[in-house]
């Protein structure tokens, strides 16, 4: 699975998500541990952190509170994978996030 490794700020999603969805830039994964020993590809974790690239508008009486460029925390194993013009994103309920950084 290739991560993508573009500047949020030049990303922009050709999609719009619908209600209270989100799509995410997930992180790079982390290439070395805190020690300096290098991670195999099989041990690396899945990021738990990203960029907003696109937020729905939310529902009826529930607007959307995070908006593009936010850099928030997830779940491990929140949202759905998608591609998009070749990069990978994560595309998941804003009750799926955990907090904005």
């Amino acid at each position: 699975m290739a991560k993508a490794t573009a500047k949020p700020a030049t990303t922009k999603a050709s999609v719009t998500p619908l209600h209270d969805r989100v799509i995410v830039l997930p992180a790079a994964a982390e290439e070395k541990s805190a020690g300096g020993i290098i991670i195999p590809d099989t041990a690396k974790e899945k990021p738990q952190r990203g960029v907003v690239i696109a937020a729905g508008p939310g529902k009826k009486d529930e607007p959307v509170t995070v908006k593009e460029g936010d850099t928030v925390l997830y779940g491990k194993y929140a949202g759905t994978e998608i591609t998009l013009e070749g990069l990978e994103y994560l595309i998941m309920r804003e009750s799926d996030i955990l907090a904005i950084v």
